[in-house]
């Protein structure tokens, strides 16, 4: 097998390359711009093309497949010759689904927690000794890769985005991998540039799930009120299987905040976790439903939650002293925020919170969607929001005032458009018994948050 990426350079592209190499797939692939980590990546398993730029040589009748990233125009030189030459051409969902379509596949889908999801049924099947393919959008610890396919393995888990496949494919990723038993986790509004109104974004959820197969099934949270009313017209012949936070049978809680660390608690005795938030634990229990339907036990689940320390950039912590905690978290959205904020906020009651967030993607760099964010950060105790005026010109979108992003958020919010001057402010109200958040999609313009975060807790 010969396969070629165009885009090879981009986050689930480079995983996909490394793992068809793996699986003995001659693979080669070109980009117009390829940086860390990716580039480290696919030179580590000599699969860095020599150069950078679109040469439609590489582009011969002997290859099986072309496979397109989304960042690949319809206009791409490879993309045109591949098409001269009436090549096989995949969008990436496509070129998934085909690696595993003889294979139960499981997607987790929804605006938010998708990835910390599906990070923690791959850390338990792990722990319980399951085989499975996999595709996750984070680093999680015990996996050297972010995406694994294989000949062997009866199962797929993939976290399901419900962006578009391709420059070609308009269609929402999710919808490509044809899946078995999906989770959806919830839904709030989100990628404006290509769903521009609410209904545009619920209608891609309501397009998978009546997607699903006779016989398939759909676990999804109970507490989302919009995903209640899409569950409402469910296929015939699909089991629904709702899930909240942990509860006991006599319907008191099923989890605790014991010397500042979260616990599940049960008749069986206190479950110590690695994480900690409703959101999370919300999260752990649609882990434990999808778990449950691939042949994992209760007590096997919980025995390997307690280890799961989450994925990389939810809710992660970037440094620690006795008073004090520096988190960073991929948190970018409105209902993000709100999940992030009130989580720390919940198991460090004592402590104030500075939380600081960026404004990075299309949807929050738009002056109708920003209206979303009002009031999302009024648990902190401190409110700073920054955006780069560059990366507006760079996403071809309008001039924003910072005096618009106050009104916004709230009146109690800082903006800034300079790194120096935000972390001048962060550390002028830094102090004991303080928490720091930072969340953002992108990385604040370059900056080392974990130097920064030993700094503020030095």
């Amino acid at each position: 097998m010969r396969v070629h990426l165009i885009a090879i350079g981009g986050s689930a592209m480079h995983n996909l390359a490394i793992a068809l190499h793996l699986k003995g797939i001659t693979v080669s692939g070109s980009d117009d711009e390829i940086t860390d980590p990716a580039k480290s990546n696919l030179k580590k398993y000599g699969l860095l093309p020599p150069e950078e730029g679109w040469n439609p040589l590489r582009i011969v009748p002997e290859l099986d497949a072309v496979i397109l990233g989304m960042h690949a125009r319809a206009d791409n030189p490879e993309l045109v010759k591949a098409r001269q030459l009436g090549l096989k051409i995949y969008s990436y969902p496509e070129y998934l689904y085909e690696q595993t379509k003889d294979k139960t596949r499981v997607v987790i889908a929804g605006s938010h927690g998708k990835t910390t999801i599906t990070s923690m049924v791959l850390h338990v099947l792990k722990l319980c000794g399951k085989k499975f393919d996999y595709m996750v959008g984070a680093s999680v610890a015990g996996f050297n890769t972010s995406l694994s396919l294989s000949e062997d393995a009866p199962i797929a888990i993939f976290e399901g985005d419900e962006y578009l496949a391709s420059a070609l494919d308009r269609r929402p990723k999710f919808l490509l991998y044809k899946p078995q038993i999906a989770l959806i986790s919830g839904i709030a509004w989100d990628h404006v540039n290509v769903f521009p109104t609410y209904s545009d974004y619920t209608g891609q959820f309501t397009a998978f799930i009546k997607a699903l197969p006779k016989g398939g099934t759909l676990i999804y949270c109970q507490d989302d009120p919009e995903l209640v009313k899409l569950v409402k017209d469910i296929p015939e012949g699909v089991t629904a299987i709702p899930y909240s936070l942990p509860v006991l049978p006599d319907g008191s809680p099923g989890y605790a905040v014991e010397n500042g660390k979260t616990c599940l608690t049960g008749p069986g005795g206190s479950v110590p976790l690695g994480i900690f938030g409703k959101h999370n634990l919300t999260n752990l229990n649609g882990a434990r439903e999808v778990c449950k339907l691939l042949g994992v036990s209760e007590a096997e689940f919980n025995k390997s939650i307690a280890t799961f320390k989450g994925a990389a950039r939810r809710l992660q912590e970037a440094a620690s002293a006795e008073s004090q905690t520096v988190f960073w978290d991929f948190a970018h959205s409105p209902s993000k925020l709100l999940a992030t904020i009130e989580a720390v906020k919940e198991q460090y009651p004592a402590r104030k919170l500075i939380a600081c967030m960026e404004l990075h993607t299309f949807s929050s760099l738009t002056k109708e969607f920003l209206k979303e964010y009002k009031g999302t950060m009024n648990r902190a105790d401190y409110r700073i929001v920054y955006y780069n005026p560059h990366t507006l010109a760079h996403k071809k979108l309008p001039r924003l005032e910072p005096e618009e992003v106050k009104g916004c958020f709230g009146e109690n919010v800082e903006v800034f458009t300079e790194t120096a001057q935000m972390l001048s402010s962060i550390k002028k109200i830094n102090g004991t018994n303080t928490n720091v958040l930072f969340m953002s999609s992108g990385n604040f313009d370059g900056l080392d948050i974990k130097i920064i975060a030993q700094d503020l807790t030095s």
